[in-house]
């Protein structure tokens, strides 16, 4: 998945996304479980969550697969004084990585992965290579926090499609397609954007580009068994950024696994 054009448009299309709601359940849980100095975001995007942190002052590292969806991260870090310093101070870095491998210069005290990007990672053996290489880059006693998508949840995607988007200078058509024995997902976008040239109404014309996707959704017991076995001393898993116990009602599952 290298998000291409749809890089340019991911702010827009995901601005209703809860990057609050991660933030304060990230800040909770350093809270119960050790306060952090230096963190990796894997499959940062274009980095929201990744500067809201850095402005609290935490060293964050955003590690993203796609160069478009990092070069945008960084233009929107220039733009504010601020994230400009962390950018020359080093307390804010992006870099292209691929999460299955990923690797900082010295073990971190924290790694967090959110928006379910561990759901596109569609075969079992990069989860586990994933968790591995986050085990390596952590420190004894450091924690791996991520989320991901509850199997039913995939399902009711299937059920509810299609979804309709249409805010004038953005709109999209999304279709999915569920194969129940993988229970993965394929998500079929048809995006338009308006241009930016066109000031009336009257003459506006659009650009179309489609987008596919894949995620995969994984038992949840496999995956806490996946992270002991990635090396992982505790594992604890929690439901829809609260602090309660997962049920099949739940639509995203919080994972705290301490090294």
């Amino acid at each position: 998945m290298s998000y291409g054009k749809f890089a340019y448009v991911y702010d827009e299309l995901m601005q209703d996304m809860p990057y609050a709601k991660w933030q304060r359940f990230t800040l909770e849980a350093w809270k119960k479980y050790g306060n952090p100095s230096e963190v990796v975001e894997l499959g940062c995007g274009t980095g929201t969550l990744t500067a809201m942190l850095a402005e609290q002052g935490y060293r964050m590292t955003g590690i993203d697969l796609s160069e478009d969806m990092l070069a945008v991260a960084r233009d929107k870090a220039d733009e504010r004084p601020m994230l400009q310093g962390l950018l020359r101070s080093g307390s804010l870095r992006f870099a292209c990585q691929d999460m299955t491998e990923w690797a900082a210069p010295e073990p971190v005290d924290s790694v967090i992965s959110f928006c379910d990007c561990l759901n596109y990672l569609t075969e079992e053996e990069q989860i586990e290579a994933t968790f591995r290489a986050t085990c390596e880059g952590l420190k004894p006693g450091g924690t791996f926090l991520f989320d991901v998508h509850h199997p039913n949840t995939l399902r009711r995607y299937e059920e509810e499609q299609p979804f309709v988007l249409d805010e004038g200078d953005i709109s999209y058509i999304w279709t999915c397609g569920l194969d129940e024995e993988r229970v993965e997902i394929e998500h079929h976008l048809r995006i338009f954007v308006r241009r930016q040239e066109d000031s009336s109404p009257s003459k506006n014309t659009y650009d179309r580009f489609d987008e596919f996707h894949v995620e995969r959704a994984y038992d949840p017991q496999w995956l806490q068994e996946a992270l002991l076995r990635a090396g992982f001393s505790n594992v604890e898993t929690y439901a829809d950024f609260e602090w309660k116990k997962d049920d099949d009602e739940s639509e995203r599952l919080f994972y705290v696994a301490v090294k």
